[in-house]
């Protein structure tokens, strides 16, 4: 329930959150889809709907992650 709290907060990506709270990436995110949808439902929707929406924007992120990467080297 800390984990989720903390996602919903914060609003951190899974790979952010992971690293602040010191677990691996799939530990967190088995904990978010499984065991939080058995604890408390309402907040599993919560998490569910960050995750969604992290998703929709992944491929603008990592375009312009790629492109500042590119434009270091020149």
């Amino acid at each position: 329930m800390n984990e989720a709290s903390y996602l919903i907060n914060t609003n951190k990506t899974i790979r952010e959150a992971a690293i602040d709270l010191k677990i691996s990436k799939s530990v967190l995110h088995r904990h978010m889809n499984i065991n939080l949808k058995k604890l408390d439902y309402n907040t599993y929707l919560k998490v569910k709907n960050i995750f969604l929406e992290h998703n929709k924007i992944r491929h603008l992120k990592g375009g312009l992650a790629t492109k500042a990467k590119y434009q270091k080297v020149r």
